[in-house]
């Protein structure tokens, strides 16, 4: 594989979309077949004049788009979607796109995707995951997912978090019926 195509992999951008545009980005990547992720939670939203009460699917975290893109892809979708933004981080003095790996991003979505109602999310590193253990839950709805098993501000049980570092994190409640596996330190994230 040569050098201009190991570039041109497609990979998970972490993307801001400017206010609250995230799931109109979303249905403009798409219609240019890109694939993109927004993570969504149900809540209660009043419906017209009578304030009808109603369950529907929004935006866990406002602005927040994930994007699966080689670079010159989306550089095109840029030019046609100007509230779409990288979420920018600092290596080694330089100032470069957030990139998420497959294995972690793939993690991530199956948790959101469960439109669990004892998800709760997080930005960026509110989280102080340090004192938490690495782990597997074995059974329920997150069969196999790992995560950071640690006690959040706020709840009396302690929580695994799944992580997207410095941008995002999702912290499931486990059921009692689950098995939580402690992991090697190798296995962290």
């Amino acid at each position: 594989m040569t050098q201009a195509e190991i570039k041109e992999q497609q990979v998970w951008y972490a993307m801001s979309a400017t206010y609250r545009r995230e799931l109109k980005a979303k249905a403009l990547l798409e219609a240019q077949a890109i694939a993109c992720f927004v993570p969504m939670r149900y809540a209660v939203c009043s419906v017209g004049r009578q304030h009808d009460s109603r369950l529907k699917l929004v935006p866990a975290v406002h602005n927040l788009i994930f994007v699966r893109a080689t670079p010159s892809a989306l550089k095109r979708a840029k030019q046609t979607i100007p509230y779409l933004q990288y979420i920018m981080q600092t290596c080694s003095g330089k100032r470069m796109p957030v990139i998420v790996p497959d294995a972690q991003m793939k993690r991530f979505i199956d948790v959101c995707q469960t439109y669990d109602e004892h998800l709760h999310y997080f930005k960026g590193d509110d989280l102080n995951l340090s004192q938490g253990a690495y782990v597997r839950i074995h059974g329920g709805p997150f069969d196999g997912q790992e995560g950071v098993f640690v006690k959040v501000a706020g709840y009396r049980n302690k929580r695994v978090v799944v992580l997207i570092k410095g941008i995002v994190a999702v912290a499931i409640t486990p059921s009692a019926s689950c098995v939580i596996e402690e992991l090697e330190k190798e296995y962290k994230l």
